[in-house]
């Protein structure tokens, strides 16, 4: 039996059908109204005997332009972000996922998401936790990765109420120290001194209860920050470590992968010192690939676990498959 080719003619024709059919009147073509909202968007794993869930919050559509990475041109850029589909030139989605950490003793909270303080598509982590039956009077500890607003907002609400009442607040020490130093405040770019002012609008009335911490000694059993300057002076990534199972959360180690894994040597423009961070995402991005260690990313598509793979002169985000039990 002859099969019939598909052609471009044949596939638009298919299209035009239903298309058609997509525009009768709504009673005629379904016999309910169409969602207006995701459902909640977490995702549960095991690590040995800890169960993480990621926790998203929201996305924030970034218009970007020549200005927007360093070391790569335009067209380059460009041209990677039309190579992995994104949705329309000029916009970089940034997706924010934070993840929870039960060790069976703590509940622990690694960033906190921008408390709908930056976009109007971002801001849902809180309701997200309650979507994983969790409340942020339920959560022990909160570690910060570093000091940018995606991952500090969410400590207060846009009011500075305390958003987490009973949990520790932990935080890179080298991070609290730049930060929070007048002298360089006085001496920050116009482009980095909002982050200086919004994280002393966080952290200012609280201080003094917020314990710092330092790279390479636990803050809860099994997660350890490891120093990874460079996206900022104090910026950390987190090892995680329950029997047997490891796991690298990255955090700003890249931003979109499909850029900056893929092309480790570009600058994205929020990186304060572009050939540190240049230098610890290769270095970050070679150990895990080489350990074929299971990583999770902030800026990685949701739920934002999975591996990482050489590829080439760079690398490749291969996403872990979805499980439906733990």
């Amino acid at each position: 039996m002859a099969v019939s080719p598909i052609t471009r003619r044949t596939l638009l024709a298919g299209t035009a059908s239903t298309a058609a059919a997509l525009s009768l009147p709504f009673s005629e073509a379904a016999a309910s109204s169409p969602a207006t909202s995701q459902a909640p968007s977490i995702y549960r794993y095991k690590l040995g005997d800890y169960e993480l869930t990621a926790i998203h919050d929201g996305v924030w559509n970034r218009k970007i332009d020549a200005s927007f990475v360093r070391g790569a041109a335009w067209s380059d850029v460009q041209k990677a972000m039309a190579d992995a589909y994104m949705p329309e030139p000029g916009t970089l989605p940034i997706p924010f996922t934070a993840l929870l950490v039960n060790t069976g003793a703590k509940l622990l909270l690694i960033d906190t998401g921008s408390g709908g303080q930056m976009t109007a598509t971002a801001g849902s982590l809180v309701d997200n936790l309650a979507a994983a039956g969790v409340k942020p009077k339920d959560i022990d500890t909160i570690a910060i990765s570093h000091f940018h607003p995606d991952h500090i907002n969410g400590i207060k609400t846009k009011d500075d109420a305390l958003v987490f009442s009973n949990a520790e607040i932990m935080v890179p020490a080298d991070e609290l120290r730049f930060f929070m130093d007048d002298g360089n405040l006085s001496r920050a770019s116009d482009s980095v001194r909002g982050v200086f002012l919004n994280a002393r609008r966080v952290f200012k009335t609280i201080e003094k209860t917020v314990t710092p911490f330092t790279p390479g000694k636990e803050i809860v059993l099994g997660v350890t920050p490891l120093a990874a300057p460079g996206h900022t002076p104090g910026h950390v990534v987190f090892a995680l470590a329950s029997g047997n199972a490891s796991m690298m959360v990255l955090s700003d180690t890249t931003n979109r992968p499909e850029l900056f894994a893929r092309h480790p040597e570009w600058q994205p423009v929020f990186d304060m010192d572009g050939p540190l961070a240049v230098a610890n995402r290769k270095h970050l991005l070679d150990r895990v690939s080489a350990d074929r260690m299971l990583v999770q990313s902030y800026y990685f598509p949701f739920p934002a676990c999975g591996h990482i793979a050489r590829d080439g002169a760079g690398y490749a985000y291969v996403p872990s498959q979805w499980n439906p039990t733990l």
